[in-house]
């Protein structure tokens, strides 16, 4: 009879592990991780039994970011994606920094605060909606641009492409897009050209082509003057002088996910010289 209940100790003390032990590793949907402020009293030691601290109460907390693929269930971290597990350092020591699960994922689920590329679809009275992959489509106002009023009002058709980010995203509410910041700006965002090529990508390519350490844009920036729009909801708009040109930088875009760094070179090298 001691052989279960050693198993049913063993299994529920690796319910929960430590989140600096597994960066890095591949973590599976329903697994709970433990923050760095709840390791030493969830961690080693007797059930039940928490070491005694003196001023428990005066202790500081880190704040911790949940990303994608993460969601916070109380003093641990629940995965609900699988991939593998990332963290990043905050600038300052207050901070716990940021966790997120890199998954390569395809369907785009709406973030408040993300950047995307999203296509009109219709115009219902003074809303637009805006297709931006996810499983509804977002609205997006006419006041919602820079300088816009009820007489001066934008100049959006159904079939235009639209930059903006997201102000309202989570599962109960409908999407809502802007096309300015917090300053009511523009800052880049609104209607694209007419010209140019569209195309999608997954969203781990969106992640990585938009990290500050890419050298990929640096790369592809060598070879032809462009104009590029990039969406978190895998999305890339570019364009180039010619449409060959267009066509090449797209094709280089969407092959560099499956690309080491040395066929990067050897491809950029046999463009620079054509």
């Amino acid at each position: 009879m001691a052989e279960p209940v050693l198993v049913a100790e063993s299994l529920a003390g690796c319910r929960a592990r430590a989140a600096r032990t597994v960066l890095g590793q591949v973590v599976l949907p329903g697994e709970e991780l433990l923050l760095p402020d709840q390791e030493e009293t969830d961690g080693p030691g007797v059930a039940g039994e928490r070491p005694l601290r003196l001023n428990a109460g005066m202790c500081p907390r880190l704040r911790v970011v949940c990303g994608p693929g993460l969601r916070r269930c109380g003093d641990r971290l629940l995965v609900t994606k699988c991939g593998r597990f990332r963290h990043k350092e905050s600038g300052s020591g207050s901070s716990g920094g940021i966790y997120w699960v890199d998954s390569q994922q395809k369907r785009y689920v709406p973030v408040k605060g993300d950047h995307v590329i999203g296509i009109v679809t219709a115009k219902s009275g003074d809303i637009f909606k805006v297709d931006v992959g996810g499983s509804e489509p977002a609205s997006l106002s006419y006041l919602a641009f820079e300088g816009a009023t009820k007489r001066n009002r934008p100049n959006v058709q159904v079939g235009d492409l639209i930059y903006g980010q997201f102000v309202v995203a989570n599962k109960d509410m409908e999407p809502e897009m802007v096309c300015i910041d917090s300053c009511g700006r523009a800052n880049g965002m609104g209607v694209i050209g007419q010209d140019g090529l569209l195309f999608k990508v997954t969203l781990g390519l969106i992640r990585k082509l938009l990290a500050p350490d890419c050298e990929i844009i640096q790369e592809v920036g060598k070879l032809y003057p462009l104009e590029i729009v990039f969406g978190m909801n895998g999305r890339i708009w570019v364009k180039a002088k010619t449409i060959q040109q267009t066509l090449i930088l797209a094709n280089i875009l969407e092959a560099c996910e499956h690309m080491t760094a040395d066929q990067r070179k050897q491809i950029f090298a046999r463009l620079a010289e054509s």
